[in-house]
């Protein structure tokens, strides 16, 4: 009887070897895994280790500015954490006179944003233009400043405008109210400060401080650097009045709220070249001393790219304060402020409306009638045998203003 051979349990053994093989792989899966997980972390040492390389390379100057010196500047609070380290590099540059100025910024656009919003913030950096060559690589960029001048001749003009600052700021006390010290200044740039558009230096304080002639970047940086020494909020202001180009102003805070100022626009010769009247050269217009954006934004256009305060109050307008300021036509009552200026012998008086609409409406009958009545008021209190007078019309502004001649 023959023996049966025993048959070899092949598919066992297949499958052993099969699992074995799944095993092997599924290791080196896990450790690709495993591999792949460590390459971010991998990553972002090698990163780390080109960074410092960078810094170490780079001769970037260690920053000694403290944030507690530049957290205040309203255009520096509207930058990025790394804006605002590009932004304490050129000012602590610039304020060394550094020929290049190593800045962690590599673009050429954010740069010059910085750049304009660091000169927005400080007037006192009156020693340089704006203008720059910038040579930007992929981490960093060398900034070459054009300085206006160096050395003692920056030292000669600091001591020219310091003494210029402290001049003005010692008609008003320190513990003034806000407004008072506001007014002030607005006053004091309007009556020292000739607007000349061929000043030299006129885009800086040297020109309003010292020389007294300037533009509107003089006057309202001039305002936002006594205002600062004074301890008031003054924000430089860019914009444009339309049909005319660009424009700068400035926004104050003054007991808790904020408001419009154009101390250019206080100036008559603005007043006398938009209405071709002959007005006192030495009077002021106070419709541009703290007014609400719908007044100021009848003539001015702000920056749209810039986010600035709301001002929506006119509780401090000069002409509020003063009973000049009317929000209903009564003819009775403005004919009586009318006369009472002249009984008091004030060289102007002025009404302003609430609106274009008021405006309007009282229009003809203040000139045809109250301003004609008031002068022969004045003849009479005064025995003049002629009576001297001009008014101005704003339209803009919504306001009438007549100046009394008294002799």
């Amino acid at each position: 009887m023959k023996k049966r051979k025993k048959k070899k349990r092949i598919l066992p053994l297949i499958c052993m070897l099969l699992v074995c093989i799944l095993l092997s792989i599924g290791g080196t899966i896990t450790a690709a895994k495993i591999y792949l997980q460590k390459l971010p972390d991998a990553a972002k040492a090698t990163q780390k280790v080109v960074e410092q390389f960078i810094e170490e390379s780079i001769p970037f100057a260690e920053i000694t500015i403290e944030d507690a010196e530049v957290s205040g500047g309203y255009y520096y609070q509207l930058l990025s954490d790394g804006q605002q380290l590009v932004y304490k590099e050129v000012l602590q540059g610039i304020r060394e006179q550094a020929e290049v100025i190593y800045i962690h910024c590599a673009t050429a656009n954010e740069f010059g944003m910085i750049y304009e919003y660091l000169l927005y913030d400080r007037p006192e950096v009156f020693w340089c233009t704006g203008q720059t060559q910038i040579t930007s690589y992929s981490d960093y960029s060398e900034v070459r400043p054009t300085y206006i001048c160096q050395g003692e001749e920056l030292q000669k003009r600091s001591a020219e405008i310091e003494a210029a600052a402290n001049a003005c700021l010692a008609g008003i006390s320190m513990d003034a109210p806000e407004y008072d010290k506001v007014k002030y200044i607005f006053e004091y740039i309007v009556n020292t400060v000739d607007y000349n558009m061929a000043a030299p230096d006129n885009q800086n304080i040297y020109s309003s401080l010292v020389n007294r002639a300037s533009v509107c970047a003089g006057y309202s940086r001039a305002v936002q650097y006594l205002l600062q020494r004074l301890g008031v909020e003054c924000i430089y202001v860019v914009g444009s009045i339309p049909e005319q180009g660009p424009h700068a102003w400035n926004i104050v805070r003054c007991n808790g709220q904020y408001y419009q100022m154009d101390a250019t626009f206080g100036d008559p010769v603005f007043l006398q070249g938009e209405s071709g009247v002959n007005i006192p050269l030495d009077s002021i217009n106070y419709g541009y001393l703290c007014c609400s954006d719908a007044d100021m934004y009848r003539s001015h256009t702000p920056d749209p790219e810039i986010y600035y305060p709301e001002c929506v109050s006119m509780d401090l307008n000069y002409y509020v304060l003063n009973g000049m300021y009317y929000d209903v036509y009564n003819r009775d009552i403005i004919s009586q402020n009318m006369n009472q200026s002249v009984y008091a012998m004030q060289r102007s008086f002025t009404c302003k409306f609430a609106d274009q609409g008021l405006y309007q409406q009282a229009h003809d009958d203040v000139i045809n009638n109250l301003i004609p009545q008031a002068a022969q008021n004045l003849a009479v209190y005064y025995g003049l045998e002629t009576v001297w007078y001009t008014y101005v019309e704003d339209p803009k502004m919504a306001a009438i203003t007549v100046y009394w001649g008294y002799q």
